[in-house]
């Protein structure tokens, strides 16, 4: 006697229960996303680039005009780090000796408070910062003052 081939079972039907498991799967999955999303979005950068935007056109000429005067004195800033955590600034470009260099670090995504640097010269034609600046990511708004002239620059520090 030959043996008999088994017979498939027949396949189950899709009914409304199994689109609407589907639907509820998908959008839950959906608004999850978009929830993660959402809060990682505003825990790392509130939105205000300026406070008040109108007041702030109203300067746009004048900045204008002060980022063509800076870049009209052809400095350009490196920094580094040293392994004791303070700022190397090395300033080439012009050949007018700075009479005071600053500068205010900023934690690119705010969770680190703010501080000031003050630069002095180190011998060696760079500067260096006073205060030692914390492990990790930082960025720095330069400013130079030079025979009244002041020259404003950003860069990052890691």
């Amino acid at each position: 006697m030959k043996p008999q081939p088994a017979v498939p079972a027949a396949p189950r039907p899709f009914t409304g229960r199994h689109m609407a498991a589907i639907m509820v799967g998908f959008f839950a999955v959906v608004i999850a996303v978009n929830l993660f999303m959402a809060r990682e979005a505003s825990a790392t950068f509130g939105g205000v680039v300026v406070e008040n935007s109108y007041v702030a056109s109203q300067h746009f000429n004048r900045w204008l005009d002060e980022a063509h005067a800076e870049d009209a004195l052809g400095w350009q800033a490196a920094l580094s780090r040293r392994r004791d955590g303070r700022v190397v600034l090395a300033l080439t470009g012009s050949g007018a000796v700075p009479d005071r260099v600053t500068a205010i670090a900023r934690h690119p995504l705010g969770r680190q408070p703010d501080f000031a640097l003050d630069f002095a010269p180190d011998g060696a034609g760079r500067l260096v910062s006073a205060e030692v600046l914390p492990a990790g990511r930082w960025r720095l708004r330069l400013e130079v003052r030079a025979k009244g002239k002041l020259w404003r620059s950003e860069g990052e520090v890691r």
